[in-house]
């Protein structure tokens, strides 16, 4: 049989169709499991690289949020000190307390001049209306008693002739007589104001004499113990606020104004376990050291991190002059602490084991970096990148 040049085309054309038709049908399964994410779903996490800027470790210290030192502000004998280094106490409690008695003797006898003062107003103002009212400076206060007219009659003549000659002004005589008592009333009052600041330096030595707690707090040291005699000036203890633990650092002038700001979070290293936690930018001061030339910054500590005053710190801060990199990054909640040793569980690549919720996988040690965000950190060392890492559904770990 023969058949035409252009049926034996159309075939072949049609043949070629079909077989490409079945070549992308068998190839697209194989594209899609290739680019399928196998690890990253119900309590999986593939390990994946993410961009970071380079940081410069500065050490710093750790100190108190709040912090004040009693001092004595009076002379006298310790009576009484509420405790011991690291008792705690609220806010108006009395720490300390000294001898009162020659101060209580003090404030008897400024209340003692205070009533003489008020006594004195009152007797100067009954004087004063007298001579208001019954003058002695008048001629009838001067004339003799009984039967003194000849007295009264020569007194009378005197007085007269004086007015005429111009030496006698009885109205000189009223007004001195009458600003000599009102003089009296201002002395009395001036007395009684002074009665009364006496009273309140000796109330303000009365307080001076006892240590309030300004705030809730811990006593952190003592310089002195009951029966001990202090004078003004010498410490006596030291309290401070440890709710909140803050990281003083001091940083070059070139790390701050080009990117730090306040309520920036940053890492930092302590010397228990060495471990990276965060830290949170709470003030950064507004002047530079003249001869150091840096900032003092202070960072928040998470209340959890085991830190205590004094202790040494190291802060890291990020470098605007240097440029990014990758790091390898897991979710926080994925890190299982077993002492002081980081580990995460390697679980398998393979779809079906997704919806195995029993299978945790093997712990494997991994050394942690840098916090990236709020909840991942970098991986130094122990993955590589694609690792399907597991992650706790449920529970939260870490500082954030």
């Amino acid at each position: 049989m023969h058949i035409s040049s252009a049926i034996k085309t159309s075939i072949c054309t049609i043949a070629a169709s079909l077989l490409v038709m079945v070549t992308q049908v068998e190839a697209q399964p194989q594209s899609q499991a290739r680019y399928q994410p196998v690890c990253d779903g119900y309590g999986r996490y593939a390990v994946r690289a993410a961009q970071k800027r380079p940081t410069v470790t500065l050490g710093g210290t750790v100190v108190p949020y709040r912090e004040v030192a009693f001092r004595a502000e009076v002379p006298g004998r310790v009576n009484y000190i509420a405790g011991e280094e690291g008792d705690a106490f609220a806010k108006d409690d009395v720490l300390v307390a000294l001898d009162e008695e020659e101060l209580r003797a003090q404030h008897g006898a400024a209340m003692a001049d205070l009533r003489n003062a008020e006594a004195e107003i009152r007797n100067a103002e009954v004087m004063y209306s007298r001579e208001l009212w019954n003058p002695q400076s008048a001629p009838v206060n001067k004339a003799p008693g009984g039967m003194g007219v000849p007295s009264m009659f020569d007194q009378f003549m005197t007085s007269y002739m004086q007015n005429m000659a111009g030496q006698n002004q009885p109205w000189v005589d009223r007004y001195a007589d009458i600003h000599s008592f009102g003089t009296r009333i201002e002395q009395a009052r001036n007395a009684h104001v002074r009665s009364k600041s006496q009273l309140r330096q000796i109330e303000a030595k009365l307080r001076d004499a006892r240590s309030i707690a300004p705030f809730e707090g811990t006593i952190i040291r003592k310089h002195a113990e009951e029966g001990d005699t202090v004078q003004p000036g010498q410490p006596l203890l030291e309290f401070a606020d440890m709710g909140t633990l803050q990281l003083e650092v001091d940083i070059p002038a070139r790390l701050m104004y080009q990117g730090l700001r306040v309520d920036d979070r940053v890492d930092a290293k302590l010397d228990v376990g060495y471990q990276p936690i965060p830290a949170r930018v709470a003030q950064i001061f507004p002047m530079a050291d003249r001869q150091r030339h840096t900032v003092k910054v202070k960072f928040d500590l998470h209340p959890k991190a085991p830190a205590a005053p004094g202790m040494y710190a190291e802060v890291m801060i990020p470098d605007p002059n240097a440029p990014a990199r990758e790091v390898l990054v897991i979710p926080t909640i994925a890190v299982v602490r077993q002492g002081d040793r980081p580990m995460v569980r390697i679980v398998s690549n393979d779809p079906q084991a997704e919806k195995k919720e029993t299978d945790k996988g093997e712990l494997q040690l991994i050394r942690l970096g840098e916090y990236v965000g709020e909840d991942h950190i970098s991986v130094l060392s122990g993955l590589r990148s694609g690792d399907c890492v597991y992650i706790p559904t449920q529970e939260k770990v870490g500082y954030y």
